[in-house]
């Protein structure tokens, strides 16, 4: 699924084509998936923001939320799994989503509560907000496995499986182990880890995995992946240590760990 830097990424490169043009049209297949799409023709897009995995449109009172799903992306190229076009003046942005379960919605500004991870969703990791204070308050809440609730959302916003993976390696901490566990030294390691790891796969341009599913709007992909020290390396040597990375599933995820590194 395409996390933080990826969108973020795309929010980047699509600026110049959206911000400031008007909608024509938007065409999809699906209406349950696109829905009210016809409230945002006619209307200029005046900013594009990014919340987490999410994008919105600025169309005044008016909204548009875009999440990409699993294995959405937003192209300035058709591909072959377009599910919808957005027509502008003078450009046009396709929605490719092989997987389909990608969404997009017109909604009143600030209204998202067809989108509860949105509305309930924590502070962004790269912004003033995101101290580490206010992480170890959020982590606090929670008896679930560290890895688990900060997929969640609600501590920090845009982390997924490959981040989360990869901020916990930097930190040395397990991803089972119980989020109100942390102590506030241990938080402030999290912290700096998440910023640094996030930092980093933004200027590479995000992950490309072998699917090959994320790609920038220009169709080059991400090259953060060569960096990846756990995430899909079960079974590899620990860049850090040489034991052997290991592979469990906690909440429903892959995750990746150093059992040497990350012991506690």
């Amino acid at each position: 699924m395409p996390e933080l830097p990826e969108v973020e990424t795309v929010r980047r490169m699509l600026v110049p084509a959206v911000v400031g043009r008007r909608i024509l049209g938007i065409e999809h297949d699906n209406p349950r998936k696109y829905r009210n799409t016809d409230l945002a023709v006619g209307r200029e897009v005046r900013r594009l923001r990014r919340r987490g995995k999410f994008l919105l449109f600025d169309l005044g009172e008016l909204e548009m939320v875009v999440h990409l799903g699993m294995s959405g992306s937003l192209r300035l190229d058709e591909g072959s799994h377009t599910r919808a076009r957005l027509e502008l003046e003078g450009a046009t942005v396709f929605f490719n989503d092989p997987r389909r379960f990608g969404k997009l919605a017109v909604v009143r500004r600030g209204d998202y509560a067809s989108f509860p991870t949105l509305a309930q969703m924590g502070p962004e990791p790269l912004g003033r907000g995101f101290t580490a204070r206010v992480l170890w308050e959020r982590l606090q809440r929670t008896r679930r496995p560290l890895k688990v609730a900060l997929l969640s959302q609600e501590p920090v916003a845009g982390l997924g499986n490959i981040y989360c993976d990869e901020s916990l390696w930097l930190a040395r901490l397990h991803p089972a182990r119980p989020a109100n566990s942390l102590t506030e030294e241990e938080t402030r390691r999290l912290h700096r880890a998440i910023r640094r790891v996030l930092r980093r796969a933004l200027a590479l341009g995000g992950s490309t995995l072998g699917d090959g599913v994320y790609v920038r709007p220009s169709g080059e992909p991400g090259y953060f992946q060569i960096e990846h020290s756990v995430y899909g390396r079960a079974g590899e040597a620990c860049p850090r240590c040489g034991a052997v990375i290991e592979r469990i599933v906690l909440g429903g995820r892959s995750t990746h760990f150093c059992p040497r590194c990350q012991s506690s």
